[in-house]
């Protein structure tokens, strides 16, 4: 007889820790994935005698109504390498289980590949959770292939396969189907699991949005109370759902019927609001979770904020909710809101809510979310939804993003961020978003991440991601507001030009002034005097609207004296009606009389709709609205390849730069790579590794000594600098470690001396005199919060000074590239001037995205500095290059779905 143990590990490894995973499954809950162990052989029985007899056949091919001991103790016996399981579990219950196990055959390392789904949970996509992660952790093992054996009459077991993005071979014998297909990452399987990740995310947040029944758990009829307060405004707005009052001392509250615990509501709960203090979570927690609730908003305080204690109770708050198939939000939010006349839901503590229009609102601080929900009611903003996340200990702007994406009923994003959950994934989903709605963005100049080193990210780095990424940043709540008062109800302009009409000298060319400071270009302001009549206004507005020569009106009226205003409010509107081409137009009404509600197409809820003219209080706060919108639009107008939704390889659509040998480069770092930790490569490491790519290093020579020196000098050609190799001087912006322009071999010889002499240092590198040019810098980083950051600027201490650097996030298209060159503000010395030619800056752009391909291609590179890159009319020359590799860090984000 076999022994159970045969081929099993007698000691097996510990089970990796960073394949355990929350997973959001196709109907928006959230279920549990984790590697089997031997503790799981009870549950796994009891998980199988419980399918029904058609599951079980169609997995095993048989009846098989209980596994066999030798069965059940080589599937929870696993080496996590060669033959691995996975288990999703609902709080202790397993609901799925996947399995694979190293096939004996020649021709790469192939692995059959088995899972199944409880009856109760098929349908949800944990099939499809399963294999993902299955291929995930098989890559990890080296192994390229999977088979599965299916019978042809399992039809939704051929699907998972089938609609997973692997390009599947199919053949048959008899009634069982033999399915095989490599399982290397590639573009389709991303836009699946992207697809797929966007849609259960949606799902998640829509069910939080949209719920049946509301439980308040810590009601009171006191509104001096949050309990009190929550639940005054479900009662008092339109929910069109069932509220239950949660309160153990009462038998109701505000005349409804109260109920001790969430275990005693007679009907489903879809989201528990919870405002009870911080140490009474754990006993609602478990009556949550034993009631099946789908989602908490937890409006308590006393959690991360407190510190490391609190910090603590939040994790595991999160974790066992999570467990249980539940999402977060909160805790210490502010609450959310849908304005949808379908759902009526204010589970909010705000005092004013805005009426119903198309804006989707995030942010995170409770006291200003308030402020910022009065500020858009007083303006006439309507919003379509609204969540305030406080500590976002789960739902994050990422998960609403993706909701916002897919909801109809929302046209503009708005986000307050204070910290980023993931802004890798952030910047990815942000990148598809803005193509279709803008998203504006206002965050203080502190902004966190987690797993950031120092928990904080590089304002200048968030900037020019954000605007690669479609983002409009505001500086402020007001920006904010402004930005969404253009993009909300007027059409986005086609161009930077301006027209300015008004009865003001003075605020006529202070606005022309202010929007060419913002990079606009504004034509002669129109100057219709004080004495100007609606009458004038309403031609002069028309024919600015129908001039080729525009692509925007900003219309100011500043009268000497207190005039109603009405008659030229109407003016406006009726020149904005008059023309067919639909242009922006932003107002100025800077009378003693008060700004008029030119706001005036209103929708439901009294709030402005599409079509609405937005009245600033002052001209530069209209252009500066003007110039981020512009911006924005022309970031829109780019090719879709400069917005890639996922990890799209550089140059997808364009073709890679041509001449790279990435084979070459992969087994270079296969061979350097020896060093668990990682190290920085020598000079001829980086100079071969460079090379693959099609990039160059001015050729030098390294010299020891002074004969060696002269011999170098000889060898490459006269003329040739000298440069000092020690680290501590090469970083000195004095240029003291450097001699140049040496034609002979005395000069050699005593630049030799000098510099041992200066550095201590008797390794010398003699190099080539490039062409002279513009000092450029370009450096790859490993930013812990994006990735791969690319930073370009042009050299010298003043610059370094000023701090004057563009950063895109890798990898970059093409037009990405030649944006990121003319980003610095520095960048139009690249195009000559008086004292120098035009620099080759196609030499620049090629070299950016050849850099972009080897990060690309190699993951264990976690930093190259080429400094500096000498720019010339003829090219781009790399006078040093050094690159530092490691090992790579865990970035779930390009991996199987997973929530985190």
């Amino acid at each position: 007889m076999t022994d159970p143990a045969d081929s099993v590990p007698a000691d097996p490894a510990p089970a990796p820790q960073h394949w355990h995973a929350d997973v959001l499954a196709s109907d928006g809950g959230v279920v549990r994935l984790r590697p089997i162990t031997p503790a799981d052989a009870d549950e796994l029985q009891r998980f199988h005698v419980a399918l029904s007899e058609r599951t079980r056949y169609l997995r095993y091919f048989g009846p098989y109504p209980r596994i066999s001991p030798k069965d059940l103790y080589r599937t929870t016996h696993v080496d996590y390498r060669d033959r691995v399981g996975l288990v999703i579990v609902l709080g202790e219950s397993i609901i799925a289980v996947g399995r694979y196990e190293l096939l004996d055959r020649a021709g790469g390392r192939a692995a059959e590949v088995a899972f199944v789904v409880a009856d109760g949970h098929q349908g949800r996509g944990l099939g499809s959770i399963l294999l993902e992660h299955l291929a995930g952790a098989a890559a990890e093992n080296g192994i390229d292939t999977f088979v599965a054996e299916v019978l042809a009459q399992n039809t939704v077991m051929v699907t998972v396969f089938r609609e997973a993005g692997y390009q599947v071979e199919r053949s048959r014998d008899g009634s069982v189907l033999h399915l095989e297909f490599a399982i290397d990452p590639s573009e389709a399987l991303r836009s699946v699991r992207n697809a797929r990740e966007r849609a259960t995310e949606a799902r998640s947040v829509g069910n939080l949005l949209a719920p049946r029944a509301v439980a308040v758990i810590g009601a009171t009829p006191s509104t001096g109370r949050v309990g009190g307060v929550v639940l005054a405004n479900l009662l008092d707005g339109t929910f069109h759902g069932a509220v239950y009052p949660v309160n153990p001392d009462r038998r109701s509250v505000r005349g409804v019927h109260a109920y001790p615990t969430v275990r005693d509501i007679p009907d489903e709960v879809d989201l528990a609001v919870v405002a009870v203090p911080a140490a009474a979570i754990s006993s609602v927690l478990d009556d949550c979770m034993a009631k099946g609730v789908k989602g908490l908003l937890v409006l308590s305080a006393g959690f991360s904020e407190t510190g490391e204690d609190g910090r603590a109770a939040e994790a595991d708050l999160v974790a066992a909710a999570r467990g249980h198939g539940m999402r977060v939000v909160g805790p210490s939010a502010l609450g959310i809101a849908n304005t949808d006349p379908a759902v009526g839901l204010n589970a909010t503590l705000a005092t004013v809510l805005p009426g119903r229009g198309r804006i989707g609102f995030f942010c995170q601080s409770g006291p200003l979310g308030v402020a910022i929900l009065a500020e858009a009611a007083a303006r006439n903003l309507g919003l379509s939804t609204f969540v305030s996340a406080g500590n976002r200990a789960d739902v994050s702007g990422n998960d609403l993003l993706q909701y916002w994406d897919t909801d109809p009923d929302t046209d503009v994003i708005l986000l307050y961020l204070e910290s980023f959950g993931n802004p890798r994934k952030f910047s990815r989903i942000a990148r598809r978003v803005a193509r279709n709605k803008p998203i504006v963005a206002v965050s203080p100049s502190r902004l966190a991440a987690r797993g950031d080193s120092d928990g904080e990210l590089d304002r200048a780095v968030v900037r020019d991601l954000f605007a690669q990424s479609g983002v409009v940043q505001a500086e402020s709540i007001s920006e904010m507001f402004d930005c969404v008062a253009l993009l909300g109800y007027q059409p986005l302009p086609r161009g930077a030009r301006p027209a300015i009409v008004g009865n003001s000298t003075a605020l006529n060319w202070l606005t022309a002034d202010a929007a060419r400071s913002e990079g606009l270009t504004a034509v002669e302001p129109v100057d219709l005097g004080p004495q100007a009549t609606p009458a004038d206004y309403l031609t002069a507005v028309t024919a600015a609207l129908s001039s080729p020569d525009t692509d925007a009106v900003i219309v100011i009226f500043a009268p000497p004296i207190p005039l109603p205003q009405t008659g030229y409010a109407e003016a406006i509107r009726a020149a904005v009606a008059a023309v067919p081409e639909a242009k922006p137009v932003l107002t100025t009404f800077a009378s003693g009389d008060g700004i008029p509600d030119l706001l005036a197409v209103r929708g439901p809820g009294a709030a402005a709709v599409r079509g609405s003219i937005p009245s600033f209080p002052d001209p530069a706060r209209a252009v500066r609205a003007l110039a981020r919108v512009q911006r924005y639009a022309r970031w829109r107008d780019l090719p879709a390849a400069s917005a890639p939704d996922g990890d799209t390889r550089p140059g997808a659509e364009t073709g890679r730069p041509a001449g790279i040998d990435s084979e070459r480069a992969v087994t270079l770092m296969g061979r350097w790579m020896s060093d668990p930790d990682g190290r920085w490569l020598a000079d001829d490491e980086t100079v071969a590794l460079l090379a693959c790519y099609g990039i160059s290093v001015v050729d030098f020579r390294a010299a020891a000594d002074i004969e060696a020196a002269v011999a170098a000098a000889e060898a490459l050609g006269y003329p040739v600098a000298a440069k000092a190799t020690n680290e501590g001087w090469r970083s000195r912006p004095d240029m003291s470690w450097v001699r140049l322009d040496l034609w002979r071999p005395e000069a050699v010889r005593q630049a030799y001396r000098d510099l041992v002499e200066l550095c201590g240092d008797p390794l010398v590198h003699i190099q080539r005199m490039a062409p002279k040019g513009v000092g450029c810098v370009l450096r790859v980083q490993d930013d812990p919060a994006f990735g791969s950051v690319i930073e370009f600027g042009l050299s010298g201490p003043i610059i370094e000074l000023l701090g004057d650097r563009a950063y895109r996030a890798l990898p970059l298209s093409a037009e990405e590239a030649a944006t990121l060159i003319d980003a610095p503000r520095a960048a139009p010395l690249l195009n000559g001037t008086p004292a120098s030619p035009r620099v080759d800056k196609a030499a620049l752009i090629d070299l950016t995205r050849r850099i972009s391909a080897l990060f690309d291609d190699l993951p264990e590179m976690r930093e190259l500095s080429c400094e500096p890159v000498l720019a010339s009319p003829e090219s781009a020359a790399i006078l040093y290059a050094r690159a530092r590799i490691g090992p790579q860090p865990s970035r779930f984000d390009i991996g199987p779905r997973r929530l985190g």
